[in-house]
């Protein structure tokens, strides 16, 4: 090839390339899925100003999947379910009420696990070990995140209503799951089912035992 046309062609696509637009990755970028950019960095409220909240609904990401949304300050809250280690017992048994409010399932585990650790077996029942549902998941390490408890009543009722329904998520339908809201000496608890009861929760007993469902807050 003549040097002289060479040398036109490799200004021209040089050119060419600095003219290109250069991309911020934290920068919402319509032509890729609202996951990949959440991956990118691009933060929740800049996804909302192109997109409606019910398309981050469902979306893995954090280790779990995502059921809540504050609109506000773009915080989320995901959730997984974690029953492969099987059926786990409460703890023990005392009376203590929690919060049913989304969002207090962190303050709820760790009240219950405050209230194992003293003396209830004169106005309860001791379980006698930390291999309890609100103890395990207090100390679990997942997904690559240790920041994990179990959500409250009406969180689970979120998760069933944003993620479940939506045909997205890893939630068992045959289990009942603990939440962390409590009544007295009442635990809520919840299934997944579509043909029965599932999305509501219910109080349950201590004394069962019930899959593990986890959550994660991120701000």
């Amino acid at each position: 090839m003549n040097q002289k046309i060479f040398l036109t062609i490799l200004i021209s696509f040089l050119i060419s390339c600095d003219n290109e637009p250069v991309l911020n990755p934290l920068e919402y970028n319509s032509n890729i899925t609202v996951q990949q950019n959440l991956v990118n960095g691009v933060s929740v409220l800049e996804i909302l100003n192109y997109n409606d909240i019910s398309s981050l609904y469902g979306i893995e990401y954090g280790g779990g999947y995502i059921f809540h949304i504050n609109e506000s300050s773009g915080n989320m809250i995901v959730a997984t379910d974690y029953s492969d280690i099987g059926d786990v017992a409460w703890g023990d048994v005392f009376e203590l009420d929690t919060s049913h409010s989304i969002g207090d399932g962190d303050i709820n585990t760790t009240l219950i696990i405050e209230g194992n650790q003293n003396d209830n077996s004169s106005n309860g029942t001791e379980f006698g070990s930390d291999n309890y549902a609100f103890k395990i998941v207090d100390d679990l390490d997942f997904n690559g995140f240790n920041d994990w408890f179990i959500p409250s009543s009406n969180s689970m009722a979120e998760i069933y209503n944003n993620v479940h329904s939506i045909n997205s998520g890893n939630f068992d339908e045959s289990l009942i799951y603990w939440s962390s809201t409590k009544e007295g000496y009442f635990p809520y608890v919840m299934a997944f089912n579509f043909e029965s009861w599932g999305g509501l929760p219910f109080p349950g007993s201590c004394l069962d035992v019930n899959g593990i469902l986890i959550a994660r807050k991120i701000q």
